[in-house]
């Protein structure tokens, strides 16, 4: 087993390392404390680096407060769309409701944060590149051939944290290695950081191996690399050259001998789906600021865990697991028809007597990605409703029937994967982009280009795969639906492929963070969500009435902070 001990180039900022062989190589050191390592400048170079990979998990400082940079995108990502609601109760972290009402205000503290670390990742990966820029003036102490490598990786986390703020903020300062700490107090928001970003993205490209560097579970590598710049040109619907680079990356790859399942399991990690991941580590000495700190809230209430009852899927995502007679999706909408709504709607007798309707059709996906009533949990048992719910004053759950899953760990795990943080604290990675998301945004640019054929190749990949799940159960061990999931015969117009890929990323990508950035690329936010919202809110009455505003609601106000600290640089973004 490899061991990796360093400590983060800049002063005062936890440890952290990435190794080759499970969990245990990631070995913490005292803040602020030297170690041997840093006495050359080669181990700061690479001390430095691995501070700027620490912030893949959106965490700067303990384990508390961090959700809104959550590497999953929970917040930003999926609480907003149509696919989860923030859950708990209404007065728990209440900031939130402001985002998912489309009613942000530049004090939330979900901005500020979201803002703070993921600038913190770019000042670190700047921080690395000056001072390898440093040894190659005077020494080179770091060999050619990792001067390059470390570059492209620098780089690489750096378009990631700046891609993330630009599609939150848009306006953003552009800061680069170039720019001093002092300086980079008055750079205005007012350039665009696309060309940045593609720079950096086309360095990893040109500089990263094929391989994982040193084998090291976590390492960016030229496929991640590629990925990214497909995504990146994606977004600015360049489909030609994204569907060129997610080729490269899909050739030779057969996702249909990869389990759906063992994306979400904390003893599979670094499998072939995985292409860039945010590593996950309880520390030695059971403290969790390493781990996946940003999805703690996410998952069970009460019960088995204790907390927190937070990012529960919402009804209308579990309605659109819903298949015909044929095993396909409902892509007129109809999946809403008669909703499977569990035992949200009963009270008195009829919520004690509620047994789960077996007779259902649903692509067995929903049953990984949304744990209902009647319905076996991991090794939990069977999902037993309200008990593993959060509740407001006795009422009962107003976030809806159903707890997230692909971000819980099997209940046996529990012991040894938790921190003195909180049992809810795991060290279960975070995939950031997986073979699936390159297969379906590869179909997109088939369906754009108008090559239908290819683009039906690509989502019946994804279908194939998903039936191959193995159904859940409910309590006396028969299934706990009617699992169905078939290929599409074919794509009879540009219109209807362009809709069956877009409810096929919802269906497999659904809780890893991508609806709401999908839709507004897609240019229809307002008309999903406003559906949703009409929908939704016939249930349960929190979500009715939700508005999006075109050309406002796509981005998010400046934090107040950050301008009061800019001495009048950054400018708010119009409308806020």
């Amino acid at each position: 087993m490899k061991n990796i001990k360093i400590l983060i180039g800049m002063a005062g900022l936890a440890v952290v390392g990435l190794g080759s062989c499970g969990k245990g190589f990631l070995e913490k050191n005292p803040q602020g404390q030297l170690i041997e390592e840093q006495v050359s400048i080669k181990k700061g170079v690479e001390s430095a680096l691995i501070g700027a990979y620490a912030i893949l998990n959106g965490n700067v400082n303990g384990t508390w407060g961090n959700y809104a940079s959550a590497p999953s995108q929970w917040v930003f990502g999926e609480m907003i769309s149509d696919n989860a609601h923030k859950g708990s109760t209404p007065t728990d972290q209440p900031n939130m409701n402001s985002l998912v009402n489309f009613a942000p205000f530049s004090s939330n503290d979900n901005l500020s944060t979201m803002w703070q670390v993921y600038y913190e990742g770019v000042l670190r990966a700047n921080s690395t590149l000056r001072l390898l820029a440093q040894d190659q003036a005077k020494g080179k102490t770091v060999g050619a051939e990792r001067a390059k490598q470390i570059e492209g990786e620098a780089k690489m986390l750096r378009a990631h944290y700046y891609f993330l703020l630009w599609r939150v903020f848009k306006n953003i300062p552009v800061i680069d290695e170039n720019v001093s700490m002092e300086d980079s107090k008055t750079i205005k928001n007012d350039q665009d950081i696309l060309p940045l970003i593609e720079s950096d993205l086309k360095t990893a490209v040109a500089n990263l191996p094929t391989s994982k560097i040193n084998g090291e579970g976590g390492r960016m590598d030229q496929f991640a690399a590629k990925s990214y710049l497909g995504k990146f040109y994606l977004y600015q619907k360049k489909y030609k050259e994204a569907l060129d680079l997610f080729k490269a990356v899909l050739s030779g790859k057969d996702i249909t001998a990869m389990p759906f399942q063992d994306n979400y399991d904390v003893l599979k990690e670094n499998g072939p789906e995985a292409i860039m991941v945010s590593k996950h580590v309880i520390n030695p000495d059971g403290s969790g600021d390493n781990a996946n700190v940003g999805d703690m809230l996410g998952g069970l209430n009460g019960g088995p865990i204790g907390c927190c009852g937070f990012y529960q899927p919402s009804i209308d995502l579990v309605n659109a697991y819903k298949v015909d007679a044929n095993g396909l999706p409902l892509l007129d909408g109809s999946y809403r028809n008669n909703p499977y709504t569990s035992d949200i709607t009963l009270t008195g007798a009829a919520l004690n007597d509620y047994k789960v309707n077996t007779s259902l059709r649903f692509d067995p996906r929903l049953d990984y990605t949304a744990g209902r009533r009647g319905v076996s949990f991991l090794d939990y048992g069977v999902f037993p409703g309200d008990t593993w719910l959060r509740y407001d004053d006795g009422s009962r759950p107003h976030a809806g029937p159903f707890s997230g899953m692909k971000t819980m760990i099997p209940k046996a795990l529990f012991s040894g994967h938790t921190s003195n943080d909180g049992t809810y604290v795991t060290d279960l990675d975070v995939n950031i982009i997986r073979l699936a998301d390159v297969i379906l945004m590869a179909a997109e640019c088939e369906v754009e280009l108008n090559n239908l054929s290819e683009a039906l190749k690509y989502v019946n990949f994804i279908r194939v795969r998903a039936a191959k799940l193995p159904g859940k159960t409910v309590a006396d061990g028969s299934p706990a639906a009617i699992y169905d999931v078939k290929p599409y015969p074919t794509f009879a117009s540009q219109d209807y492929a362009r809709t069956a890929v877009r409810f096929e990323r919802r269906l497999e990508l659904a809780m890893e963070g991508h609806r709401f950035y999908d839709l507004v690329r897609w240019g229809t936010a307002k008309q999903v969500i406003e559906s949703y919202s009409a929908f939704e809110g016939a249930i349960l009455p929190t979500f009715k009435g939700i508005t999006f505003t075109p050309n406002k609601n796509e981005i998010f106000p400046i934090p107040q902070v950050e301008i009061n600290a800019s001495m009048g640089n950054l400018k708010q973004n119009a409308g806020f």
